[in-house]
């Protein structure tokens, strides 16, 4: 009987704000929330940035003055909707309009004059070139002369073709929240996302240890693309062409697998397994594969799977453009020529299944956390819903790495048919819908939906719901089915599926047999959708769906499996957990939460570590690491 991975809490942040409490989801469909909502996530936009604060009891703008919150955000709001989602590049992170490229020019000598010029001594090459003639010309100053002539690399300037991008919100610094220590934007990212959703759990860290062993938490989480800004990757390839040097910091902190280990080194000090898979746009899926299996198997009972995302980097939005899988000014200025704008709708960039140009990059950064259901019972967890199945298929022989193949098909097959296994052929057909990968690229528009088209008619699905949130937050990669999932819990909280509202309407190649592409947002009712299909497609073949469970599927399940007793007692349980988990999204409204960052905190070494044959007592932790007794290869021995 294999236990069932069941959500307990989510965090996080994106163009769309803060993950947890569904403020994220709450603002894709912002102006469908009750009020009382609806504040709530303007308040924590707001604070978040830098609009308003709150100190001594009270409201304040960002001038200091006391001010009236629910007037003064209905004031604000323009301002929150502006900077947030897909919006024009903004300047905190690198300036769209001034980006540095080197030219390569040849200096002549002419009518027997060599080329001269003036230069200070340290800047003198070490290996000097053959030709030149140096002279001294005053205190630290040298004269050269080429006689032929030389090479140089000139300093320019150009505009990016590019300027659309998810962006998080505007203000939003999150180096500002802790002791960052030059640390790239992706991990910056991971302890925001990373603490988010272990304060979201409304338990504390440390009673969920007293129950469970070291060994059997597990953390996998990273990015597809690694740390690529200046202060990672970025910094160790451009250092010293730039002049500059490279730090003992940009390698170490490149890895792709780092946001993990800030996780377990800064967040949890967790101290069971580790790692990421790195699978280009799908990673995520693929973690939360890995962490499934970890609780299906019963050798890890709470597993925390995430991803963390910074893209938007002038190297790496070159690289796409480059590509032409980017949808820059040009284009969406043509996309719109009926409408003869000056100006791009750079909040429309991304149209899934529509008539479209290429993608829009993103960044964020999300975590979940999983545990098995009888541990949810005992902790009287929160359950926001429980993942069924998590499929992974490559796309065998391809004749572009970057196109699509057959793999996806085979994927969405397995995910459909774990879906129905669990709530029946009429719950598929009738009770759930699919999160598309919905770049918002030509070529995904007709492979992705002749996939869903083709597979909703293998299962008698006659009107599937079609959602594609990039639509909104654009493509963060690694981070991407994270985002998917993320605005799948806030949909069985609120009842409205998020509509692909940038797509004025369905393009002409677009496969729609059996579909529904929901162009609006969709009312459907908190109850009446059992199960989601999340679908990621990325470069080179690397396909996955998953099959997620709706939060009363999954408490139906498990007052089957554990009996009405069990099931009130964790009813009982979940009033002061609630109550947890509400005080601290008010206080991460009023930006008051603060993040979980133990820089050197309670580091262990051998000396707090107690072993003997049979187990290791580790200083602070309850709960002893038995060491294995048995070999299931007993069969085969003497």
């Amino acid at each position: 009987m294999s236990a069932l991975p069941v959500i307990i809490g989510f965090g996080g942040i994106n163009p769309a704000g803060r993950s947890s409490s569904h403020h994220a989801y709450r603002r894709l469909v912002l102006d469908s929330l009750s009020n009382q909502d609806a504040m709530e996530t303007r308040a924590s936009l707001a604070t978040l940035m830098g609009l308003l604060k709150y100190e001594n009891g009270r409201w304040m703008n960002a001038a200091g003055e006391s001010v009236d919150l629910r007037s003064t955000l209905l004031l604000l709001d323009p301002l929150l909707k502006a900077g947030t989602l897909i919006r024009k590049l903004e300047n905190n992170l690198f300036d769209p309009e001034r980006l540095l490229y080197h030219r390569r020019a040849t200096l002549q000598a002419s009518d027997d004059q060599p080329v001269t010029f003036t230069i200070k001594r340290q800047h003198l090459p070490d290996q000097i070139p053959l030709g030149w003639l140096i002279s001294d010309a005053g205190p630290g100053y040298l004269r050269v002369e080429v006689p032929t002539g030389m090479d140089i690399l000139t300093e320019n300037w150009r505009k990016s073709p590019v300027n659309s991008a998810g962006q998080l919100p505007s203000g939003f610094d999150p180096k500002e929240l802790y002791a960052a220590r030059n640390h790239p934007r992706g991990l910056q990212l991971t302890v925001f996302g990373a603490s988010d959703a272990i304060q979201s759990l409304g338990l504390d860290w440390e009673s969920v240890l007293k129950v469970v062993p070291a060994d059997q938490i597990s953390v996998y989480a990273g990015s597809s693309m690694s740390q690529l800004d200046y202060e990672g990757n970025g910094g160790l390839m451009q250092a010293r062409l730039l002049g500059k040097k490279v730090s003992s910091k940009h390698l170490a902190l490149g890895f792709a697998e780092m946001p993990a280990d800030f996780v377990n080194a800064y967040v949890l000090g967790n101290l069971g397994t580790t790692g990421t898979n790195a699978a280009a746009c799908a990673t995520f899926l693929y973690n939360l594969r890995q962490g499934i299996r970890d609780i299906r198997s019963g050798t890890h009972r709470l597993v925390i799977v995430g991803t963390s995302e910074a893209p938007l980097t002038p190297e790496v939005m070159d690289g796409y453009t480059t590509m032409g899988a980017l949808c820059d000014d040009e284009a969406l200025l043509a996309l719109d020529a009926h409408k003869n704008l000056r100006v791009p709708d750079h909040q429309r960039a991304c149209r899934p299944f529509g008539n479209n140009a290429g993608f829009t990059l993103g960044e964020s950064s999300q975590f979940v956390v999983l545990c098995d259901d009888k541990l949810a019972m005992e902790l009287g967890a929160n359950i926001y819903g429980s993942v069924n199945d998590v499929f992974v298929n490559a796309d065998g022989y391809k004749k572009s790495i970057s196109s699509p193949g057959a793999g996806n098909y085979i994927t969405m097959a397995k995910a459909m048919a774990a879906t129905a296994n669990v709530i029946g052929e009429q719950g598929l057909q009738r009770r759930s819908y699919v999160q598309a990968h919905g770049t918002g690229t030509p070529q995904n528009r007709v492979t992705e939906s002749h996939i869903f088209s083709t597979l909703a008619g293998t299962f008698g699905i006659k009107h599937w719901p079609v959602a594609a949130i990039k639509t909104y937050l654009g493509h963060s990669l690694a981070s991407a089915s994270a985002d998917q999932l993320i605005a799948s819990l806030g949909v069985w909280r609120y009842g409205i599926i998020p509509g692909i509202t940038a797509t004025d309407a369905v393009a002409d190649d677009v496969h729609q047999e059996n579909l529904e592409f929901l162009l609006q947002h969709k009312e459907v009712g908190a109850s009446n959708i059992d199960a989601v299909v999340l679908n990621a497609k990325g470069f080179g073949g690397n396909n996955a769906s998953a099959s997620v469970l709706a939060p009363h599927i999954t408490e139906k399940m498990l007052k089957r499996r554990h009996g009405a007793e069990a099931f009130r007692n964790w009813q009982q349980k979940q009033e002061a957990v609630q109550q947890k988990t509400r005080d601290y999204d008010e206080q991460a409204q009023r930006g008051m939460a603060g993040l979980i960052y133990r820089f050197d905190h309670n580091v262990l070494g051998g000396g707090d570590l107690q072993i003997d044959r049979q187990q290791i007592r580790i200083r602070g932790h309850e709960k002893a690491i038995k060491l294995p007794s048995d070999t299931p290869y007993a069969d085969m021995l003497e």
